[in-house]
């Protein structure tokens, strides 16, 4: 199971450089698996801090499935940080109009976001 956070501020948008399961290498939000005793929404604020070294609220859910649940979240507190992890390549806030960091993945959550904020 996965919990990932689209943390939006002042219109862009909290991405991670990542390298995924398949060998690719990605923008992507910050997320991760569930563990043991956990929420979706638990994982979801763990591991942006884990990922980004930002504190979030969740605002509200964008996506749900029964294995992935994607949230809107609110940056707290924290600096940018990269913790000391592999997988992690690199941290940035993205403008969301920028399409060069989205692909088919991680457009259409963008897309949600436009919607439900009216961030346009």
């Amino acid at each position: 199971m996965l919990a990932q956070g689209v943390v939006i501020h002042e219109g862009k948008v909290l991405l991670v450089r990542q390298k995924v399961k398949r060998g690719d290498i990605v923008w992507n939000y910050p997320g991760g698996g569930v563990e043991d005793g956990e929420t979706f929404e638990q994982a979801c604020v763990r591991e942006v801090m884990e990922e980004t070294g930002y504190t979030v609220k969740i605002i509200k859910s964008l996506f749900q499935s029964k294995e992935k649940q994607t949230f809107l979240c609110e940056r707290i507190s924290g600096t940018l940080s990269i913790e000391d992890d592999e997988d992690i390549l690199d941290v940035r806030w993205i403008d969301l109009k920028d399409n060069r960091y989205f692909d088919d993945v991680s457009r259409p959550v963008v897309e949600m976001v436009f919607k439900t904020m009216e961030v346009v």
